[in-house]
């Protein structure tokens, strides 16, 4: 029993003797049909505080022969499963946090030899007559150990991309890890000593150089976590049962703390679902995550469409993003699409990987992105809150010619000649210009089922607010009538709908003249 070779189970008991665990063992009946396999060879990248040491400390409990953890893992999920015991602790397990090493081997230059040196130390150790002082590289070390023994390793690294995250200045830095890796990884002795690889840490496999040292694992992130999904954080049964076990108000928690959307499952960050459950306070957690410092010159970048981008996430729109030409490194980025990609990996957007569209995934994230703003003091985005005030204000007042000059004037300055007269710019131009709405409304909902059909923007007050604001539906409508927008609303009785959750309904009709480029508003107060 090591430090790096065949650790023992303490780190992962602590996390069984926290207040709240959720059981995520059947992980480990994935990795077990990996074993020996082409499959054997896993990359899992995702943001801070979405259990990524967590899973790694499980997989070392599970497989390393330096503990006896068959009473540990008996009465979690996969103790009931009929292969439990095939590969509980028969493994030789190498595990290492690169972020941990990066300390006692004092800087990043001396990383590698750090970690060869005192894992190699352990495997003299444990295999004396076989590894002699001689023997200073790891991957020659493990291949003498597999052809002697045929005992096979599993290696686990925990913020394996530290370097390619943080040091990506230092050349010579890189360049000895990525050997490092390629050593440990690539070729056919690895396929002989290694019964199973797992990495984890933010970012996927970088393109280019590191590529060529890892092409050989499969990657699952957050723009595909594949079969892996619903391990990733907390799903949303996941999140119910601990609403109704610490009697906290699910459908609050789903609006601040849901949104990624990985395969089928809606994905739950757990430091933000733990910290809400037991500290019974809705707020974001996620500027404790230690990577918001990342994103403030990020969003600042002068691409082209980057600041309207994402203007128009906090205000609750998608936004369509090509994720390939990301080249995974916290360095080069040559476009918009390349921050964006980014901040999905960082956990700070989200991605619907059907309509390839990026976007805030909850109250949590968006108030963490408005502080951004706020703090780059970006005049575009000063701008439209300042006349997204006087739009929600004219809106509760129903002043109708204001609310009309308004969303003229941001379809004027936000939306590009090109575009203009594009139906759908009409919605984008909605969403920006009621951005201030975020402080007393939910995200607004688009396509509303209601009443007899769909409402085209449904703005629902948060449960603080429910009695001081009312909800809005709003009913968008080009080359017609405005009149025939309200009559729309109350033939479908869409605010039928709406009437349950709140006390009172304003019903905002808004029409735009495609040849005039004009718009007009109506508001009335719906009554059943």
């Amino acid at each position: 029993m090591g430090r790096f070779l065949n650790p023992d189970n303490v780190a992962f008991k602590r996390t069984l003797n926290s207040k709240i665990y959720v059981d995520k063992t059947e992980f480990l009946d994935f990795t077990n049909q990996m074993i020996n396999t082409n499959s054997a060879f896993i990359c899992n990248s995702r943001p801070r505080r979405f259990g990524k040491s967590v899973t790694a400390d499980m997989l070392t409990a599970y497989y390393s022969r330096g503990c006896d953890s068959k009473k540990l893992f008996s009465d979690l999920k996969i103790g009931s499963l009929e292969n439990f015991e095939e590969n509980l602790n028969k493994y030789n397990v190498i595990h290492f946090d690169v972020q941990w090493c990066l300390e006692p081997a004092g800087n990043p230059k001396k990383l590698v030899d750090y970690i060869t040196r005192n894992t190699l130390n352990e495997l003299r150790e444990e295999f004396h007559e076989i590894i002699s002082e001689e023997i200073e590289s790891l991957p020659d070390a493990l291949s003498k150990i597999n052809a002697k023994t045929g005992k096979q390793f599993i290696i686990i690294i925990d913020e394996w991309d530290v370097l390619i995250r943080d040091e990506a200045a230092q050349l010579d830095v890189q360049e000895e890890y990525i050997n490092f890796l390629r050593g440990l990884f690539k070729g056919s002795e690895p396929m002989k000593y290694i019964g199973l690889a797992y990495i984890t840490g933010i970012l996927p496999i970088k393109k280019l150089k590191t590529q060529s040292a890892l092409n050989n694992f499969d990657e699952y992130t957050m723009l595909d976590a594949g079969e892996i999904a619903k391990y990733i954080g907390f799903t949303q049964d996941e999140v119910k049962k601990l609403c109704v076990k610490y009697e906290t108000d699910f459908e609050k928690v789903r609006h601040w703390y849901d949104g990624y959307l990985l395969g089928e499952y809606h994905i739950y960050n757990p430091k933000a679902v733990v910290s809400v459950v037991t500290k019974r306070t809705f707020q974001s957690y996620w500027s404790q995550t230690g990577s918001y410092e990342v994103i403030v010159p990020l969003i600042s970048k002068n691409f082209d469409g980057l600041k309207t981008a994402i203007i128009e996430m906090i205000s609750g729109d998608m936004v369509k993003i090509d994720t390939g030409t990301f080249q995974n490194d916290a360095v080069n980025f040559s476009n918009r699409d390349d921050v964006i990609t980014f901040l999905i990996h960082l956990g700070y957007l989200a991605y619907d990987e059907k309509k390839q569209c990026a976007y805030i995934p909850n109250e949590e994230v968006r108030q963490e992105l408005l502080k951004a703003t706020r703090q780059k003091k970006w005049k575009e985005f000063i701008e439209f809150e300042r006349q997204s005030d006087s739009l929600l204000d004219a809106t509760l007042d129903m002043d109708e010619e204001t609310v009309s000059a308004v969303i003229e004037k941001i379809h004027m300055q936000y939306t590009s000649a090109i575009r203009y007269n594009d139906e759908n710019s009409l919605s984008s131009v909605l969403t920006i210009a009621y951005i201030s709405s975020m402080k007393y409304y939910f995200t607004p909902i688009r396509e509303f089922p209601a009443g007899r059909g769909f409402a085209d923007f449904v703005y629902l007050p948060k449960p603080e607010y429910i009695n001081i604001y009312p909800a809005l539906l709003i009913e968008l409508k080009c080359n017609k009538n405005v009149q025939t927008a309200l009559e729309q609303i109350k033939k479908n009785l869409y605010p039928e709908s709406l009437l349950s959750y709140t006390g009172d309904v304003f019903i905002v009709g808004i029409t735009y003249d495609k040849k005039d480029k004009t718009h007009k508003c109506k508001i009335e107060k719906y009554e059943k």
